[in-house]
């Protein structure tokens, strides 16, 4: 019953009642737009988009309709969507090099890669050919979809689809070895 004082309150844009609801459900909804993004600090960049969101559209909460947190969650949800499809995140990501990653792997020694993760990326990426290292780059490492990297690398969508396929098969023979 106390929440729905509150949130008739932050309906009548009460700041107290605004604190109240960011306090009691803004580590959830950013727990949720994280999983989404995979970006903490976009993701609460998001967060307080969409509780500015849900403030200034407060009026279409309808609690006949469902709970408020519900009603947060599907803004929520709807906005860490939009970003992701974005050209910004898919910059964003592009900006990662595989270099990077492998740089990682390489600065390792080999008596304290003992970890699994490094080994298994190590035998991941073994006698893979440049053409599915840069394809593998593209598509996993900076988030091109097929299409960009047929333009990128000037050659057919088709070309693309079967070396990425070819390149994933290499890779589950390595993960036999």
């Amino acid at each position: 019953m106390e929440l729905d004082l509150i949130v008739e309150q932050f309906q009548k844009k009460d700041t107290a009642a605004f604190e109240k609801l960011y306090n009691m459900y803004s580590k959830n909804i950013c727990g949720v737009i994280n999983t989404i993004v995979q970006n903490t600090d976009v993701a609460e960049e998001i967060c307080q988009d969409v509780f500015m969101k849900a403030w200034k559209n407060s009026e279409s909460y309808n609690v006949s309709r469902g709970r408020f947190f519900t009603w947060i969650l599907n803004i929520a949800r709807n906005a860490a969507i939009d970003e992701i499809r974005s050209k910004s995140h898919k910059n964003r990501k592009k900006n990662l090099s595989a270099d990077y990653f492998v740089g990682i792997l390489e600065s390792r020694e080999d008596n304290e890669s003992g970890r699994e993760d490094t080994i298994g990326l190590k035998k991941l990426l073994l006698n893979l050919k440049e053409k599915c290292v840069e394809i593998i780059e593209l598509l996993y490492f900076k988030g091109f979809t097929q299409k960009e990297v047929s333009k990128e690398l000037n050659i057919p969508l088709g070309t693309v689809k079967t070396r990425n396929r070819s390149c994933i098969s290499q890779i589950r023979n390595n993960l036999a070895l």
